[in-house]
């Protein structure tokens, strides 16, 4: 009856280290399923760089008129007008600054402000033009020194590191505009001139690509349309051996043309580089 007794609790004692053996042992259940993290929004963060392209003319018109003071003036009588050919184009470079925000996974959203110096861009032109005994040699010139702009993009990533964009806001300018105008009649000789120069702003439209070829590097090809508007100036003729100018001149032309350039950024994306690596033991 003992020996019963004994073996019935040996048994029961390895039923229950076994027991709870087996609760220490790690569960073969498999984790649950957890969806994947959400890429990194490679594009949010401040941005420099450089840029350099081409700018043309749109409008490369210079409308130079003058006219008399006096109704029948026997001098000049209506002096006469001329239309000249006077061509902005040369190349361009300079800087960007910008801030993006990538939302939504795939759109990227931000503001960029830019200033570029134009070379070779003074268009200049002149033309003689005979109205009965008034003859009359218009000359005329036009550039711009540097243009900028203030603009916001919108584009959508088409691949993780290539952003289509479009982009549009301000644009300013230091337009220069100036003509001269010498008239000869019955031996006399008249002089004009007249010429402006001031910053102009105006507005700016158009779009790129951009690729984001390392992690904190891309490049870019752009496209910009701008027009900073007419620039007009006036002044009046003065004629040898004539105390009081007899007629005046005025000129006028748009501001408006092209932008084609390619650029390079570097990115300041620091929120969004990849944590440290640490050890554990």
């Amino acid at each position: 009856m003992k020996k019963s007794l004994l073996a019935a609790s040996a048994l029961a004692l390895a039923v229950s280290a076994g027991s709870a053996l087996a609760a220490d042992l790690p569960s073969k259940k498999a984790a649950p399923l957890l969806p994947p993290p959400p890429p990194p929004a490679l594009w949010t963060g401040f941005y420099v760089g450089l840029n350099a392209g081409y700018t043309w003319d749109e409008s490369s018109s210079v409308t130079v008129a003058s006219g008399s003071l006096a109704p029948f003036n026997p001098i000049v009588g209506i002096a006469g007008s001329g239309i000249l050919g006077s061509s902005i184009d040369g190349f361009i470079g300079g800087g960007q600054i910008g801030y993006n925000y990538q939302f939504a996974n795939a759109f990227v959203a931000g503001i960029e402000a830019d200033i570029q110096g134009v070379a070779g861009s003074n268009g200049a032109t002149s033309s003689v033009a005979a109205f009965g005994p008034l003859t009359s040699t218009i000359s005329a010139s036009k550039s711009i020194d540097y243009l900028g702009t203030v603009r916001g993009r919108l584009g959508y990533l088409i691949t993780p590191s290539l952003l289509v964009y479009g982009t549009g806001g301000l644009a300013y300018g230091q337009t220069n505009l100036s003509s001269g105008v010498v008239q000869t009649v019955g031996g006399l000789v008249g002089t004009s001139s007249s010429a402006f120069s001031d910053t102009r702003v105006g507005w700016t439209a158009g779009g790129g690509v951009e690729w984001l070829f390392l992690p904190q590097w891309s490049a870019k090809v752009e496209y910009l349309y701008y027009d900073l508007g007419t620039v007009s100036t006036s002044s009046v003729i003065s004629f040898t051996g004539i105390a009081a100018p007899v007629a005046t001149t005025a000129s006028a032309s748009r501001f408006n043309g092209h932008v084609v350039r390619a650029g390079v950024n570097y990115h300041f994306n620091l929120f969004n580089a990849p944590a440290p690596v640490v050890a554990k033991y």
